[in-house]
């Protein structure tokens, strides 16, 4: 996604620290640029970022089904299925019957599977670590503070 900068600033209108779109075009730069990096550190353990967020998640929560898993990550169903079919085939996750439930499996990590969540949490920690790990404590507790409230407005904003 490529987001353009506001070719001109209306008169009167706020400085480039306190204009929300500025601001919001700063996020989502830094967003693409964290994603870009992180998802280079995982492609280098031979991960993409939807397998890592798939086989991550079991780690957290193994046992769901596929179903419950695209709501865990805000995916569709279709998009889950291809994806855990790739790492079934790779040896990274298993279906396991659900008794008494003919249609839905629950989803495992294989060891092959954990060890490889683990290299990617590792590398996911140590480039955290590397970045925002390194601004002051009271920095990172007001970005928290910041982000949760915009999270909590964005929440509260009803579509259409």
């Amino acid at each position: 996604m490529t987001i353009a900068d506001p070719i001109a600033r209306e008169p009167g209108a706020p400085s480039d620290e306190t204009d929300p779109l500025r601001v919001w075009l700063r996020f989502v730069r830094l967003q693409q640029r964290l994603s870009g990096a992180v998802a280079a550190e995982l492609r280098a353990i031979g991960l993409s970022i939807p397998q890592f967020d798939v086989i991550s998640t079991l780690t957290e929560r193994e046992g769901i089904t596929q179903g419950e898993l695209a709501q865990r990550l805000y995916v569709t169903k279709g998009n889950v299925s291809g994806l855990v079919d790739r790492l079934v085939d790779a040896g990274l996750v298993q279906r396991r019957p659900i008794p008494g439930d003919r249609r839905s499996h629950a989803l495992h990590l294989t060891d092959a599977g954990r060890a490889q969540a683990e290299r990617g949490i590792a590398a996911q920690r140590a480039y955290v670590a590397r970045t925002l790990g390194r601004m002051p404590g009271a920095d990172i507790a007001e970005l928290d503070r910041i982000l949760r409230a915009w999270r909590d407005v964005a929440r509260a904003e009803v579509p259409g």
